[in-house]
């Protein structure tokens, strides 16, 4: 069986264990049901997820023209604490920029490998928490928009790492840390201006497991400009990962805008 795909980040459902579903032309592949099966992958072109137009990616499945232009990639996605819709000041399109940062948004805790502080819209609780293949992860603050939250994250990251090692995190080798502890750690160093956000009775952890049948020891990449080819065994998916049976790893997120065939074997 064959699909025939733009990439996209995989879309994923909290259960037992996260679900996880790639958007095909027509329909959604419930990629769960994959585990323990020869996949090919293989690179057909480019699908700018912004224009739509047949042109090389540059960046987060946009073109070059498009990730200088759209206000889905400004500067302030990548750091909150450049937010400046809260003050009414544009920086690519005000309208979408208060659409998205005028909203309530968490700082929280997560574990992947070592414990690490992030921001997110309140919305997209838990799924950037298993975007990034944390094993756990606690709220610390929730402020009304992406500014605060910036800042407060700012502030923290001189006390605790905002950085993840994906490699760790897909071999499974994760710190053992209390994440109520922690939180608790660094209330003092939440900046002023967030500081009636705290959520003081905020003891709730949420605990997330992932479909792997196996973990690799040894990590190895596949890129499809370099190699425009891969087949394997699918052993797990963690993060926004495939993980196949040699150790080879796909970052199906820094692929977004690819397009490419998979097929099943």
């Amino acid at each position: 069986m064959q699909y025939q795909v733009v990439l996209k980040k995989m879309i994923t459902e909290l259960d037992e264990e996260v679900q996880y579903y790639l958007d095909t032309e027509n329909n959604f592949l419930n990629l769960n049901q994959l585990l323990d099966k020869e996949l090919e992958i293989s690179f057909e072109g480019y699908q700018c997820l912004c224009c739509g137009k047949e042109k090389k990616i540059f960046r987060q499945g946009f073109c070059y023209e498009c990730f200088y232009e759209s206000a889905q990639v400004g500067d302030w996605i990548m750091k909150p604490e450049l937010s400046t819709a809260h003050k009414g000041i544009e920086d690519r399109d005000l309208a979408y920029e208060k659409k998205v940062q005028l909203q309530p948004h968490v700082v929280y805790l997560a574990l992947s490998s070592n414990v690490k502080v992030g921001v997110t819209r309140k919305t997209q609780v838990p799924t950037r928490w298993i975007d990034q293949g944390a094993s756990k992860a606690i709220e610390i603050v929730e402020v009304p928009n992406r500014y605060l939250a910036g800042i407060t994250e700012v502030a923290l990251k001189d006390y605790v790492s905002d950085k993840t090692s994906w490699q760790k995190m897909l071999k499974n080798e994760i710190v053992d840390a209390d994440l109520i502890e922690e939180r608790e750690k660094l209330k003092t160093f939440i900046p002023e201006e967030a500081k009636n956000y705290f959520l003081e009775n905020n003891g709730k952890i949420t605990e997330i497991t992932y479909p792997v049948l196996t973990f690799p020891k040894k990590i190895k990449s596949f890129n499809l400009e370099k190699s425009h080819v891969y087949s394997g065994k699918l052993k797990g998916i963690k993060g926004q990962y495939l993980i196949f049976e040699d150790g080879t790893v796909f970052n199906v997120r820094n692929s977004e805008g690819y397009k490419v065939f998979i097929t099943i074997k």
